[in-house]
């Protein structure tokens, strides 16, 4: 998402929370990840409903989800988020976004590619939930049974 509103494509967004969601991925993808979780609400929550035994299926607070997150950019190395489709809800603060992320995964330098769904629910211009919706068997076998990190 850029300042002026449109998404990385040039499209205009006028929904707000489509709008923080692109922004997220902006950020992702530029590594910046005090400003992704920035995003998040103080009480915000990430929600993985597929994490495998012995990983977190939820993390509280902007604290922990700082936590969680400060390091992903050294396990992952997200080069290209692609597929990007966003489903608006009739609430207009739930959206529902499919979206593919590729890139390296930095202990191994394999490439990586997984498809995910996320189910954001955003008040007042931040992430108060973060459903994150994806494979954890394959993602498993990208980070060689490694930490999975969605």
């Amino acid at each position: 998402m850029q300042r002026d509103g449109t998404d990385d494509q040039g499209t205009t967004v006028s929904n707000p929370s489509t709008a923080l969601f692109h922004r997220a991925m902006h950020l992702l993808l530029a590594k910046d990840m005090p400003g992704f979780i920035a995003l998040f609400a103080d009480d915000g929550v990430m929600e993985f409903p597929f994490a495998p035994a012995g990983q977190p299926s939820r993390v509280t607070g902007r604290a922990a989800v700082h936590d969680y997150l400060i390091d992903y950019p050294h396990i992952l190395d997200v080069r290209e988020i692609t597929e990007v489709t966003v489903h608006e809800t009739t609430d207009p603060a739930v959206l529902v976004a499919e979206f593919t992320a590729s890139g390296v995964v930095v202990a191994s330098d394999r490439p990586y590619r997984l498809r995910y769904i996320a189910v954001l629910t955003i008040r007042d211009g931040h992430i108060v939930h973060y459903r994150d919706y994806w494979n954890p068997q394959a993602a498993q076998d990208l980070l060689g049974g490694g930490l999975v990190r969605s």
